[in-house]
């Protein structure tokens, strides 16, 4: 085997990791997936970078046709960042109508309401965390009922209460059913 198809392998090899690395953001977070798996990581890092710049150098001096392997996997970890963000961004979502966030001491819930009915509950968390929760909502007045709650437990109830002049969405009703409107910790959601 010559040099040229060993670093044509490693090309291959590290851009192979390098997605499989990236697609762990929609499983938690890379950031979680790098402590976790560091020893097969950080190699694929550092032959990634190894192989991007002896790909930039070779392609400069012996032009890209000769480097088309390398150029092309190399392109494809471009095109999933590329195509990564535009799939995490609202280009494709209906528009945001209220957005809030209730920030405790290790996590901050994002609920984004939807124009078409649909929220989502953004949960990020330490060391690069996220995790995205969909349902559905309707409004009735200044309360907000989810049809389908965006999360797995009873954290965020089925019924919450909108408060523009306090910038909150209250969550907490008390023994009698009527939601408490003072701000207190994880009581409320704070409108931006």
């Amino acid at each position: 085997m010559n040099k040229k198809n060993t670093y044509d392998i490693i090309a291959i090899i590290s851009t192979i990791g390098i997605i499989c690395w990236m697609t762990t953001d929609y499983f938690g977070g890379m950031v979680i997936y790098l402590f976790s798996y560091g020893l097969i990581i950080i190699p694929i890092i550092i032959l990634y970078i190894v192989s991007f710049f002896d790909t930039l150098i070779s392609a400069i001096k012996r032009g890209i046709i000769q480097n088309k392997t390398k150029v092309i996997f190399h392109g494809l970890v471009l095109v999933a960042i590329f195509l990564t963000n535009i799939f995490q961004s609202d280009l494709f979502k209906s528009k945001g109508v209220l957005r809030a966030t209730l920030k405790d001491d290790q996590f901050h819930y994002t609920l984004v309401f939807r124009n078409d009915g649909n929220c989502e509950n953004e949960v990020s968390g330490i060391f690069g965390f996220q995790e995205v929760y969909h349902g559905k909502y309707k409004f009735y007045g200044d309360t907000i009922v989810f049809t389908k709650k965006p999360y797995e437990n009873d954290f965020i109830p089925d019924t919450l209460l909108i408060d523009r002049k306090a910038k909150a969405i209250f969550i907490e009703k008390d023994k009698n059913g009527k939601f408490n409107t003072t701000k207190e910790w994880l009581n409320h959601f704070e409108i931006k």
